[in-house]
């Protein structure tokens, strides 16, 4: 994104940053040293250059001691982090009791390496410049702080094998991305990730790929992804047949332990 299409909420949370900054007597560099983060990062946040993530809007509110008023610009960020339609389902998974999903081209956005998103919002098209391929991957590495949350949501994912198979970025990056999958498989014992394999001639999840959760309230939602343009639905009866579904994929794809067997063996041909 280029200086002239930064918009105004992004100028006014720099600022704002920097104010607190200045009141609590902090240099760029002291307050970078403070909140590890580099003196560069630090100055182009400033300048709205960067969106700061939350983890740094909550730390640098506790620093410069502003009683919330950095907090208060984590959703307002949002808008800037993610597409409009994506807004609601990013701010719902950080506190989902339930997160599953059915992929069909590339690994789920909450398992992917930072190599692996790089390659992948590098090939869009039409094509990011490379100032929004890296505000995008910054946002989509930011929403895998889900995984190691308290209490952690239950997460499932059915991924189909030819994703596997895909060496989007070249064989070295998705290596080390399967590495990355199986290291979350073997880390997170609330993360279950199946395989659908190709040679399942037809299943339940033909129409596409889905994403689902459970709010911290218990309500459902569904999020569908589609060239024509992506689809939000929270209608109970919509939401109910989905989750159908999806428990239908579960049980149509490999157990966890057989996926777990046949990203090592696809890893190991690599």
């Amino acid at each position: 994104m280029g200086t002239a299409e930064v918009s105004h909420v992004r100028r006014l949370v720099g600022e704002l940053i920097r104010v607190h900054r200045v009141r609590a007597g902090f240099t760029q560099k002291t307050a970078a040293q403070k909140l590890l983060i580099s003196e560069s990062l630090m100055g182009a946040v400033e300048r709205a250059e960067r969106i700061p993530s939350i983890g740094l809007l909550v730390a640098a509110d506790e620093l410069f001691a502003a009683n919330g008023a950095l907090k208060e610009c984590c959703e307002m960020l949002d808008e800037e982090k993610y597409p409009p339609k994506f807004v609601s389902w990013a701010q719902s998974e950080r506190t989902a009791r339930v997160i599953n999903g059915y992929d069909t081209m590339v690994m789920p956005g909450l398992l992917q390496s930072e190599a692996y998103a790089y390659a992948l919002h590098r090939v869009r098209v039409p094509a990011y410049t490379e100032s929004e391929v890296l505000s995008r991957v910054e946002a989509r590495l930011e929403r895998q702080a889900v995984l190691t949350r308290t209490p952690p949501p239950h997460i499932g994912f059915v991924v189909e094998e030819s994703v596997l198979e895909r060496c989007l970025g070249g064989p070295e990056v998705m290596k080390a991305q399967l590495r990355h999958m199986l290291d979350c498989i073997e880390r997170y014992n609330h993360l279950t990730v199946q395989v659908m394999p190709t040679a399942q001639h037809t299943h339940a999840g033909l129409t596409g790929p889905l994403h689902l959760l459970s709010t911290a309230e218990g309500r459902g939602l569904v999020y569908v992804e589609a060239r024509g343009g992506d689809r939000f639905i929270s209608q109970p009866d919509q939401v109910v047949d989905t989750f159908d579904l999806f428990g239908t994929l579960r049980a149509q794809a490999h157990n966890p332990w057989e996926s777990a067997e046949i990203i090592e063996k696809k890893m190991g041909q690599l």
